[in-house]
């Protein structure tokens, strides 16, 4: 079995290296979100700024596992236009640009080459401190793009940025916020029962929490699955920064609703509690959760103290590449130019429905990162 799926993931990851250089040679300096039939390249509207890292953040990861310094080349090629929105307060996804996907990435590179640089390491405090200012006081979280009485799971994978910031700074306010907002989403966002819901709704002048809601799940008392995927790697990463035992709780109780709901192939459904039929029907999948959940159970693999739940994060992740490797690359003959088929963006605007997926291509090539070292070890 491992044989075999190591040879499946390599050739995902091979794949995935000739989908990017296809698409910089094809669209140079050009940073999609999402593809129409198969195309990145269309008039759509991109509704938020938040997934220029992902397409650099490929690049380091191919560089990181090949050596090639083509990668490197292009990675701080794509990079480095990035810098200036370390000052963008206008959304709650820096995490995504700075944290996962360029400049820590980038510094960490740079850490291996035996010279750190740091001022690609002040770049990333920078915009940690930045998203900082997003908290609010009254509601105690760091508030959506969506409005100042909104919170999204979502943000649950950008508040790691701060907490690096807070750590590397020694900044005590600083960690205290991003503790705070991890504590009021605690509350607020995720279930009893690990599920999670995608907004929460704020009374801006008592703080009182009003009610859970959603932009893109299939309603609000709904476990939208890229929300619960979110939140799984996001408690997850909060753990790692932090050591905090609570953080661990709640991904592992994340992790556990995913086992129990997901579908024998692993791949997720957009929304787990969309109906059987109908025009937003469960049938559509979304491989780009399913990508996301995978990085955060082989992460919880690791973390876990219990040896049960270590199998049973790694068997999943194990199950949701082997079907993601096998089902849903973009091959064939009709052109398609992404590496992942079957993601979501928004059900309700039609915007990158069973397409591909920027995040859903990030999330997908870390998942095969970790598998193929994973795999490799075992061999």
């Amino acid at each position: 079995m491992s044989e075999n799926l190591l040879g499946q993931v390599e050739h995902a990851f091979s794949f995935a290296q000739e989908q990017v250089s296809a698409l910089v040679k094809r669209d140079p300096d050009f940073y999609p979100l999402y593809t129409d039939h198969g195309k990145w390249r269309h008039t759509k509207p991109a509704w938020t700024r938040w997934c220029d890292g992902f397409l650099p953040g490929m690049m380091w990861i191919f560089h990181q596992e090949s050596g090639d310094p083509n990668w490197r080349t292009l990675a701080e090629k794509y990079s480095r236009p990035l810098e200036p929105r370390k000052d963008d307060r206008e959304v709650h996804d820096l995490g995504f640009i700075f944290y996962h996907g360029t400049y820590k990435r980038w510094y960490e590179a740079t850490v291996r080459d035996g010279s750190p640089d740091q001022s690609l390491k002040d770049v990333l405090i920078h915009a940690g401190q930045t998203l900082a200012l997003r908290f609010n006081d009254v509601a105690g979280c760091l508030r959506s793009f969506h409005g100042p009485d909104s919170n999204f799971i979502d943000i649950m994978m950008n508040v790691g940025i701060i907490f690096y910031a807070a750590l590397e700074t020694n900044d005590t306010a600083l960690l205290e916020l991003a503790h705070k907002h991890c504590q009021t989403t605690r509350r607020t966002l995720v279930r009893g029962d690990g599920s999670t819901s995608h907004e929460g709704i704020f009374d801006l002048n008592t703080g009182e929490f009003l009610k859970q809601t959603t932009q893109q799940g299939y309603r609000g008392d709904s476990c939208w699955s890229r929300g619960l995927a979110w939140s799984l790697y996001g408690f997850g990463t909060c753990f790692q920064l932090t050591r905090d035992p609570t953080y661990l709780e709640v991904a592992q109780l994340n992790a556990d609703w995913w086992l129990a709901h997901i579908a024998e192939d692993g791949v997720a459904p957009w929304d787990f509690d969309a109906p059987l039929s109908g025009d937003l029907s469960r049938s559509q999948v979304d491989t780009s959760a399913s990508a996301i959940a995978a990085v955060g159970l082989f992460n919880l693999a690791e973390l876990s103290p219990s040896v049960a739940r270590r199998k049973a994060y790694l068997d999943t992740a194990l199950r949701i590449l082997n079907s993601l490797s096998t089902r849903y690359l973009g091959e064939g003959e009709d052109g398609w130019e992404g590496i992942l088929r079957g993601g979501v963006y928004h059900v309700y605007k039609d915007l990158g429905v069973n397409e591909s997926v920027m995040w859903g291509e990030f999330f997908f090539v870390e998942a095969l990162q970790k598998a193929r070292q994973l795999l490799s070890d075992k061999l």
